[in-house]
């Protein structure tokens, strides 16, 4: 609350000066006192008046002061809201009526009537050179002074009484509810909103042992197809239940028809999709997809279904490792980074562009103080507006797979690399995991002539800067691809030409 006028007092009554009084007018021919006045001359000033002009401090009277109107919002406390930022009540600011601060020497700014003595200058009687005015004006002034004042405060609580009484009265202008202002065009957000909803799922998996979550799916196929991420189902692969719940409320058993944890993708099925709006969301190309480009996601996070966000593509080709949310298998992508806000919730979600086409799965996020993913859920971090989607031009490829034949197919070029050094290239291990060779014998690598120790810094034109980085980029062709690596041995640098080969389902 405002203080800024709070303890300006009413000055006391002003008495007229005692004892001997300079003669500041000797010089202009005053008179003595008592003394008739010289023909012609002007009277004397008269003494001063045996009163200050006092200042009405409410509407009362000229001397008493009144009843003060009621602060703005008093009597009304702040009624708490819902996601009203700053509603701690140690720090409310309110606002008030200026109040009526006494005019006068030394009172405070901000109040109504604070008008200098009627003298004017810094000697409160107005002797300052000029002869003192008659007394019947200076209380004709005081008088003006103090109705003007009066009327002011009185007004001022009219007022306020009148728009007290006149609750109905209002100058606020309503808008004429003409749907054609609003932009709601099909390819505003709005008008994609509106359209991908009713396809996009809120998926609920609990496993045997009652472990779960909630995620996200879209609509794949007219079959009842839905893809998402593999984290997102990986509880309820084996023996446990999962469901899928439409925008308009109707919820539907499903089941898992493959899943890809190296990927992190997955196909499911609904059961029994009598009834079920089986519209599938378009799926648009992630390769034409520039950075800067408009996105909007579509989820549940933290449950709460059907939320939209919008954003841009901040990056492309991101390298990215998540887990699955059991914290035991790792995924890689070469993700699309997106500022649009997702969290927990929004994965297996749609990341669409500006014409309303699907261009990314949702899966991941870098959180901060920690360099958990969307993949550790438990840790139920939030959106610092690093999001990671898998491109849907290699979605679309292991759905194609896992509704074939159940399972992933992943390229490879037959190697083991190190996967905690970053920064100069994905190195070939000296050695392979449990005594196995680096390098498999005959497999694309060998035949390429790549050996262990090899650093490989670069797969076609994309710098490979790390092990996660060149699976990465492996995993975005399809087997038979043929890519060109640049490597490098004993400090000097090769390139090969390298024919992917591949690997069908997880170890």
């Amino acid at each position: 609350m405002s203080t800024e006028n709070e303890g300006a007092a009413v000055p006391s009554e002003a008495k007229p000066p005692t004892g001997p009084q300079p003669d500041s007018a000797s010089a202009s021919g005053a008179q003595t006192p008592g003394a008739p006045p010289a023909p012609g001359a002007r009277p004397a000033a008269p003494p001063p008046p045996d009163f200050a002009p006092t200042v009405a401090t409410a509407p009362g009277g000229f001397d008493e002061p009144g009843p003060m109107p009621p602060a703005y919002g008093a009597g009304h406390p702040r009624q708490p809201g819902y996601g009203h930022p700053g509603d701690d009540p140690a720090t409310e600011q309110t606002s008030q009526f200026p109040t009526y601060s006494a005019a006068g020497p030394g009172a405070g700014a901000g109040g109504w009537g604070q008008q200098p003595p009627y003298g004017g200058g810094g000697d409160p009687w107005g002797t300052t050179g000029n002869p003192a005015p008659k007394r019947r004006n200076g209380g004709l002034i005081a008088a003006v002074l103090v109705a003007a004042l009066v009327a002011g405060g009185v007004g001022g609580g009219i007022g306020f009484w009148a728009a007290g009484q006149n609750e109905g009265a209002s100058t606020t202008v309503s808008a004429s509810g003409d749907p054609g202002a609003l932009n709601r065009k099909p390819t505003s957000v709005s008008g994609i909103a509106q359209k991908a909803l009713p396809s996009v799922v809120t998926i609920e998996a609990q496993g045997a042992t009652g472990d779960g979550g909630t995620g996200t799916g879209f609509i794949y196929d007219k079959q009842g197809h839905i893809l998402t991420n593999n984290h997102v189902v990986a509880s309820a692969a084996n023996g446990g239940k999962l469901t899928a719940t439409f925008s308009n409320g109707k919820k539907y058993d499903a089941e898992v028809v493959g899943n890809a944890q190296g990927y992190d993708v997955a196909v499911i099925k609904l059961k029994n999709a009598s009834g079920a709006p089986l519209n599938p969301l378009p799926l648009g190309k992630s390769s034409n997809v520039q950075v800067g480009d408009a996105t909007i996601a579509i989820g549940a996070p933290f449950g709460l279904s059907g939320t939209v966000t919008t954003g841009i593509i901040s990056a492309k080709d991101r390298p990215v490792a998540s887990s699955d949310g059991g914290g035991t298998s790792a995924s890689y992508m070469s993700a699309l980074q997106t500022d649009a806000s997702i969290n927990p919730g929004n994965s297996g979600g749609p990341l669409m562009d500006a014409g309303g086409n699907v261009i990314g799965i949702n899966s991941a996020i870098q959180s901060a103080g920690n360099g958990g993913g969307l993949g550790g859920e438990s840790q139920q971090s939030g959106s610092i507006g690093l999001g990671f989607a898998i491109p849907i031009d290699q979605a679309r490829r292991v759905a194609q797979d896992l509704i074939r034949t159940g399972k992933p197919v992943y390229p490879q070029i037959g190697v083991q690399v190190g996967m905690r050094d970053t920064g100069n290239g994905a190195t070939i291990a000296k050695t392979g995991n449990n005594g196995s060779d680096a390098v498999t014998p005959n497999g694309p690598a060998d035949k390429a002539g790549l050996k262990p120790g090899d650093t490989i810094t670069k797969l076609d034109d994309t710098v490979v800067d790390s092990g996660p980085t060149l699976i990465s980029e492996i995993w975005q062709h399809k087997p038979g691809d043929e890519v060109t690596l640049t490597y490098k041995r004993a400090g000097k640098e090769h390139t090969t030409q390298v024919t992917l080969g591949q690997r069908t389902g997880d170890k």
